[in-house]
């Protein structure tokens, strides 16, 4: 399904080592579409905030890259915590020798699951979702666009925020701070970097049940007393096409920014929530 021709460009897609997650979803769709891609994620858990479970491990990862390479895609994979900058630094050289060059970058590393009422919330775990949801993109930018600018060509960053960088939503501040703040983000690197030919998006996807998706259900179904079936059917009945999101709404969104059709598209923060966020 190449709807849109990325032939010859390169993409680091960070937090994509999780199976079935958006990292995933992203990266392959990019793969489909003919970039050469860099897929990023933890490989081990770092501490008790970035559990196993909610981590793309180094198995996991190249789990992900060969499902790409079955799909005839080209992949190579990389461990990377972005909220350390030689890290970030790299991770940007790695993709740069592996492939020629960088072209994409996909902020899509986040952290969803250290959820608390904002009275109750440690500040670790606040400093912890911060971290990886707001310096992390901005990292990543920073190293990402010099390769590119070096390049002389141009190129894509784009930012995965999420419905709550529109609206708020209860016991997620830290979570709700930090998806603002990327659309903040977003905005400023775009007015900065579009003059080298560099845009930079943001896309604000509703609630998908991926691996973090599923912890969410669990932590607010159990808070409103529901089963997660009903909580599921709440979610769906106050969406105008009475869905959830899926993985794919997400990584057709990105590869659309990525490709030339959206090359006059920057500092945008593109809704795709199925009508949910104006609803």
């Amino acid at each position: 399904m190449k709807n849109y021709d990325l032939s010859g460009k390169v993409a680091l897609v960070t937090g994509a080592g999780r199976a079935r997650g958006l990292g995933e979803g992203i990266a392959s769709r990019l793969a489909e579409c003919g970039a050469s891609v860099l897929i990023t994620d933890l490989g081990q858990s770092p501490g008790e905030h970035m559990p196993d479970q909610h981590i793309g491990a180094a198995d996991s990862m190249e789990g992900v890259a060969q499902r790409i390479r079955d799909n005839g895609g080209t992949v190579q994979t990389w461990p990377l915590d972005v909220r350390d900058e030689s890290q970030v630094k790299a991770a940007v050289a790695r993709a740069a020798e592996c492939f020629g060059r960088l072209d994409i970058l996909v902020n899509n590393a986040g952290i969803g699951y250290l959820i608390a009422p904002c009275t109750e919330l440690p500040e670790d775990k606040w400093d912890a979702v911060l971290d990886v949801n707001l310096k992390g993109p901005f990292l990543c930018t920073k190293h990402a666009a010099r390769q590119m600018i070096r390049q002389g060509e141009g190129g894509r960053v784009i930012n995965i925020a999420s419905q709550a960088a529109k609206s708020s939503f209860p016991h997620m501040a830290a979570y709700t701070a930090s998806k603002h703040g990327l659309v903040g983000l977003t905005r400023t690197c775009a007015l900065e970097l579009g003059q080298h030919g560099i845009t930079v998006n943001a896309v604000c996807p509703n609630h998908v049940t991926t691996g973090l998706g599923a912890a969410q259900n669990d932590y607010f179904s159990n808070h409103f007393g529901l089963t997660l079936e009903q909580y599921i059917g709440n979610i769906r009945a106050r969406n105008p096409m009475r869905r959830e999101g899926k993985v794919a709404d997400t990584a057709n969104a990105v590869a659309f920014l990525c490709s030339d059709q959206a090359a006059y598209i920057n500092g945008d923060s593109l809704n795709v929530t199925g009508g949910e966020e104006m609803h």
